[in-house]
């Protein structure tokens, strides 16, 4: 059988709206070998449908049930710690979206948690109340502690930077569920039924792609298309098990 892979998206296989050289073929080649596969991605704003529809956009062929979101592993999370509840969201439709799937009752009157994800429409009102909901006792939860993400024109703070802001007014520091959370990769592999010695993890960052692999047990391919370059590799104290220039030249066993 063919080992299982797991694939970051952004500087894997696309570079903002624009996919990399040889990324269909890579996908094409997993379907052609019938690998178990998962495309991941800590950006919880979009479901895996819209993420679809995005990819076709750019001619990139990846279907809406290979498609892994740090939203979907933040409801997949909270189902199995507290079924059937209650929590004040900070997000957008992949995040609310994923909730309501697992059975979560969205509101902002005694939540249980507290569930922040990225979201481009922020409000000091919606800010106050998760600092309000943290402090009277909702447990804090984001869905990825990335500060900043690239946005049009330069940098856009991200989940941990209005984590960070919640962090201070209250004291109440959130648990993150993407990577490099290997919670994340677990939830992953249980979804497409693998397992992690059969794995292999597929990312641009060492310090969230390879350290959640290595930290899973999984196989670790580090690309160097994305934000690592290959002088930087030794700075870290674990190393990935293979380092390819692209998706491109990753041989699907």
């Amino acid at each position: 059988m063919p080992k299982n892979y797991l694939i970051d998206m952004d500087g894997v296989l696309v570079h903002g709206s624009e996919m990399i050289p040889g990324a269909n073929e890579f996908i094409k080649r997993l379907e052609t070998n019938n690998a178990k596969f998962l495309v991941l991605t800590n950006n919880p704003i979009y479901t895996p449908r819209d993420l679809n529809a995005r990819l076709k956009r750019i001619d990139l062929q990846v279907p809406p049930e290979a498609i892994y979101t740090s939203a979907l592993a933040t409801a997949q999370f909270l189902h199995s710690q507290r079924p059937g509840g209650t929590a004040y969201v900070i997000g957008e439709a992949g995040l609310t979206t994923a909730l309501h799937d697992v059975g979560y009752t969205i509101t902002d009157v005694n939540p249980e948690y507290v569930v922040l994800g990225e979201t481009r429409m922020l409000s000091y009102q919606q800010l106050t109340q998760a600092v309000r909901c943290v402090g009277d006792g909702a447990r804090f939860i984001a869905t990825n502690p990335d500060v900043s993400g690239p946005g049009d024109g330069g940098l856009v703070p991200a989940c941990g930077a209005i984590a960070a802001m919640i962090a201070a007014a209250t004291g109440v520091q959130p648990y993150f569920v993407g990577k490099p959370n290997p919670l994340m990769m677990r939830t992953a592999l249980r979804t497409i039924n693998a397992h992690s010695e059969e794995s292999v993890m597929v990312g641009d960052r060492m310090d969230t792609d390879i350290i959640g692999g290595t930290g899973s047990g999984l196989e670790t391919i580090l690309v160097l298309t994305g934000v690592t370059k290959r002088e930087e590799i030794e700075r870290f104290p674990y190393r990935p098990t293979q380092v390819v220039d692209s998706v491109a030249d990753i041989v699907v066993e």
